[in-house]
């Protein structure tokens, strides 16, 4: 899906660098999860799955939620 590869690519560029080994391994589980599921989790349309209910995941949205601030 279109979207979710803009929002987990745009995260990834931004902060995979930074990112723990433990969080590489959040961020592999979520990448196969459903697209429809993962954008619904980050719109907030669904609730976040318990097994990628994870620290990384709250950066991800938080990151998703300030681009859209931008002008």
């Amino acid at each position: 899906m279109r979207e979710l590869d803009l929002i987990l690519g745009r995260f990834a560029d931004a902060r995979i660098g930074d990112l723990s080994d433990r969080d590489l391994t959040a961020f592999e589980a979520l990448l196969d999860a459903t697209d429809q599921d993962v954008l619904a989790w980050i719109t907030g349309a669904e609730p976040v799955a318990a097994e990628h209910d994870s620290p990384l995941f709250a950066a991800i949205v938080a990151f998703h939620a300030g681009a859209h601030d931008e002008p």
